[in-house]
């Protein structure tokens, strides 16, 4: 009977440590460190709400019920959290004589919720009431200060979502982008869209994988999207260092640097494959008669281009190369609104990655 004891004490103490290491890979740890509890927590959640918001229905309706999946499952997440720790030390309590395991489960949530109206004798029983009135506070603490952090990047980052209509469209398109550029500012006004892009992609890769909730939350606007953002910014550099014939400017060759890295980071947390060093004549998900129509549109608006096309298709291909997969996924992931060059040649209504529900087995067991 007393080595079963131990073992009940053991198990509840090692389902504690589990919960606290989670919650502080979550909340505390400033990189993407994937937690357990986390990752099941959320793609749980995820499951539930695909069926709910299921492929036969419009994109509206599917919007407006994955707007409420990252915050509930911050909210399952504490759930979780906090039943994990009750149920621990209730494994505890019982361990060291308290019976029945009603009454465990009792001084457990009385002692984690600070409610106080269960009292618990002796020196043991009263150091583990102290702890878990302590991790109780400390769970609730956490994520109250984690949800400022939280939504102030996710409102960084809407803006410049919000501020691309203006120059890009919407849906957004890197054709475009140039387009109006050249119509209304010229062509030198993009290079301040590139520097502040640049920025945009190197705050995103460190909030984005610092707090991996912020890639599910969806924009106010149900047509708008971080991701679709991300590629019609990225497609306009590569149309524009590939075909434009403009002066010569590093600026925007960084900033599709920096923005394939960010989503490649981003990527790698939610383990999708992808080609670190891929070759500039793999093959992407843009065809050439696609590049030639943007082309042509672009030619036929008063754009400068320049005149060897293969060159030129080549060069965007090259360029292309480095984010098409990352891209594409993201936005399957996602579940983003459809837009040219990016969310439109991802099937409709495919919610959870195979490689993801292949992590969620690896985590279980």
């Amino acid at each position: 009977m007393v080595a079963v004891r131990v073992f009940v004490f053991v198990v509840g103490l090692g389902v504690v440590a589990l919960t606290l290491a989670s919650a502080s890979r979550t909340l505390l740890v400033p990189r993407a460190i994937p937690a357990a509890i986390a990752r099941v927590v959320f793609i749980g959640v995820r499951l539930i709400f695909r069926i709910r918001a299921g492929s036969r229905h419009s994109y509206e309706r599917r919007d407006r019920t994955m707007a409420f999946y990252a915050p509930v499952s911050l909210l399952v997440l504490l759930v979780a959290w906090l039943t994990l720790v009750l149920t621990g030390y209730a494994a505890m309590y019982w361990a060291l004589g308290v019976r029945p395991i009603w009454q465990a489960i009792v001084d457990s949530g009385s002692s984690l919720f600070t409610l106080g109206f269960a009292r618990v004798e002796g020196v043991a029983l009263t150091l583990l009431a102290f702890t878990e009135a302590g991790i109780g506070l400390v769970l609730l603490a956490l994520l109250i200060t984690y949800l400022p952090a939280l939504y102030s990047g996710f409102s960084r980052r809407e803006q410049g979502v919000a501020k691309l209509e203006v120059r890009a469209g919407n849906p957004p398109t890197g054709r475009y982008l140039i387009e109006l550029a050249n119509e209304v500012t010229g062509l030198g006004s993009l290079q301040r869209v590139w520097n502040d892009w640049e920025d945009w992609f190197v705050f995103v890769d460190e909030t984005h994988t610092s707090n991996p909730s912020l890639v599910f939350f969806r924009s106010p606007h149900p047509d708008q999207s971080w991701i679709t953002a991300a590629g019609a910014v990225l497609d306009g550099a590569a149309l524009f260092v590939s075909s434009v014939d403009a002066p010569r400017s590093s600026d925007p060759d960084f900033m599709i640097r920096a923005g394939y890295l960010a989503l490649r980071h981003i990527a790698d947390f939610f383990g999708m494959p992808y080609d670190p060093d891929p070759a500039p004549t793999d093959p992407i998900s843009i065809s050439r008669a696609e590049f030639d129509e943007a082309y042509g549109h672009m030619a036929a608006a008063g754009v400068p281009m320049k005149p060897d096309r293969e060159r030129a298709w080549l060069d965007f291909a090259g360029w292309r190369v480095n984010y098409d997969t990352v891209l594409l996924e993201l936005a399957r992931l996602t579940i983003a609104p459809l837009a040219p060059w990016s969310s439109d040649r991802v099937p409709r209504g495919e919610f959870t990655p195979p490689i993801l529900r292949r992590r969620l087995r690896r985590s279980v067991h």
